[in-house]
């Protein structure tokens, strides 16, 4: 890449970082925060499917915009709707105010983030595109990771003080954004023939296109990796009586094999293997996880699968969004906003049905994941016969 790239990139890494950190800031002082509201476990898992929902129904609207009106706007829109949202949260007195924060929190996540994508495709070839969406991934799975310790610390200094910190970094990032961040689009795109088409429309558009079936496997790893980490750490609590400690140390382990994966194997492995094969190898991979983890008698073993499952999710998200990159065209803002809304229906849905099978017993999440990845792996072989002969 060249230098210009390069200063680029690792501005949307910053942005991209700052969007998911800022939700992963707050996670450890909610059930101080809320119990000084007092709320309590409903008011949790709403603050944080309300924010997901929020961002399923935006998303298409932002990536249409994105094509529409160019990246830059939207990202800056982003950023400032972020940074607006955690202030709401700082000064909200009652639950209410909360929910609302997070919903134009997801909003803003919706704005930003197919933009960035979008981005990143419109400055780098073909060839540089997996790197480039894989250091976008690594800086959100960094936010994933150092977030909640950033939240765990500045918590020190008083309860609501991670949500001014995160508030004023994200106005300064925006600033920052607005000051330097250039136009990557040549040329604005209207990727709908019916200019009065309502987002249902764009909605069912995206089953049309060639990177539908990329999608489906973006919602369905989604789907199986929220519902995997919803139920972790109880689960290791329940059947090995794991500490808080070795809780907090499997969660950041995790996460971090993501960052390393996605920094420095990603781009290596799909110029050896192509998108296609890579896809294939690591869902046989991640299946094969899943399979362990019902067998599985000790922590460590635990752990040790755990592991092998992130490795295999943290290089399948930026696998995948650069295969619906490459079979986007110049359907860039549009795509990047069906895959943000694809992955949003799997955080939501993924955790509700993982709970709700966890109270049935503890081992069906692990089950009905496994047998989905068996269906979506056939599902993938199958679609290669009909592959266009555009993508590696």
């Amino acid at each position: 890449m060249t230098s210009d790239q390069r200063k680029k990139l690792a501005l949307l890494m910053l942005n991209m970082f700052i969007a998911v950190g800022s939700f992963g800031i707050i996670i450890p002082i909610i059930p101080a925060y809320l119990k000084e509201l007092g709320q309590g476990g409903t008011a949790a898992g709403l603050i944080i499917a309300i924010f997901a929902f929020a961002q399923f129904l935006v998303s298409p609207i932002g990536g249409k915009w994105t094509d529409k009106y160019g990246r830059r706007p939207l990202i800056n829109i982003g950023l400032l709707t972020l940074a607006i949202s955690m202030f709401i949260f700082y000064f909200a007195d009652s639950v209410a105010l909360l929910y609302v924060s997070r919903a134009i929190g997801g909003i803003g996540c919706a704005f930003l983030i197919p933009a960035i994508y979008a981005y990143v495709a419109d400055i780098t070839t073909m060839d540089q595109r997996a790197k480039g969406n894989s250091f976008i991934s690594a800086a959100m799975s960094l936010g994933i990771v150092i977030g909640p310790g950033i939240g765990g610390f500045l918590a020190d200094y008083g309860l609501k003080t991670p949500l001014l910190v995160s508030a004023i970094v994200g106005l300064l990032a925006f600033v920052v954004s607005f000051f330097t961040l250039k136009e990557s689009q040549l040329e604005k795109v209207d990727i709908v023939a019916q200019p009065d088409s309502s987002m249902v429309k764009d909605i069912l558009l995206s089953v049309k296109k060639p990177f539908f079936i990329p999608l489906i496997i973006t919602l369905i790893m989604s789907f199986g990796l929220m519902a995997y980490e919803t139920v972790l750490g109880l689960y290791v609590d329940d059947q090995f009586g794991a500490t808080p400690q070795e809780i907090a140390f499997m969660v950041t382990a995790t996460g971090l094999v993501g960052v390393i994966m996605q920094l420095f194997v990603v781009d290596w492995i799909v110029k050896v293997m192509g998108e296609l094969n890579v896809l294939k190898l690591f869902l046989i991979v991640t299946a094969i996880g899943f399979s362990l983890s019902i067998i599985a008698n000790s922590y460590n073993l635990f752990f040790a699968i755990s592991l092998l499952i992130f490795l295999a999710t943290s290089i399948l998200r930026p696998v995948l969004t650069t295969l619906i990159s490459k079979l986007a065209g110049n359907e860039q803002g549009f795509a990047m906003g069906m895959n943000n809304a694809y992955m949003s229906i799997g955080n939501i849905l993924g955790p509700l049905l993982a709970g709700a099978l966890y109270d049935i017993q503890i081992l069906y999440p692990f089950i009905a994941g496994l047998i989905i990845l068996i269906g979506t792996i056939i599902f993938t072989f199958m679609w290669k016969k009909v592959q266009t002969p555009t993508v590696s």
